[in-house]
């Protein structure tokens, strides 16, 4: 089995030595990607702002390995605050994910890598 790093330029993963994802065993692992520009700058403090930026820099990254959110089989969705962004997570869910729904994680935590971030997303999708 090969293993193959998927990135997209800038690789703004790179100097934490991070893949942006693996394509490995007919699958497309997608590290967590939070609401960050391609500079890796935070877009904004609003919940729904970083969220649509995590999805997007998601589709990037999916793109590049040849897939889309159609391929995505696994998502994982990690908050700092869950009791006030919970609809905001479910409207971030309809807006990129269609029937049927990948499977789906979803956990509060007590912090991301960096402080302003409130939302992180991870997916696995299949490697056409």
């Amino acid at each position: 089995m090969t293993i193959e790093k998927i990135a997209t330029m800038p690789d703004w993963y790179a100097p934490y030595r991070i893949s942006q994802a693996i394509k490995a065993g007919g699958l497309i692992h997608v590290s967590g990607q939070a609401g960050i520009d391609e500079q890796g700058k935070t877009v904004s403090d609003d919940f729904l702002a970083q969220g649509r930026q995590a999805f997007a820099n998601i589709k990037r990254v999916l793109a590049e390995a040849g897939a889309g959110f159609s391929d995505v089989v696994k998502v994982g969705i990690f908050v700092t605050d869950m009791a006030s962004n919970l609809d905001k997570v479910i409207q971030l869910r309809e807006e990129f994910l269609s029937e049927p729904y990948p499977a789906d994680t979803l956990l509060e935590i007590s912090s991301l890598a960096q402080p302003d971030w409130q939302i992180e997303v991870e997916v696995t999708a299949l490697a056409r």
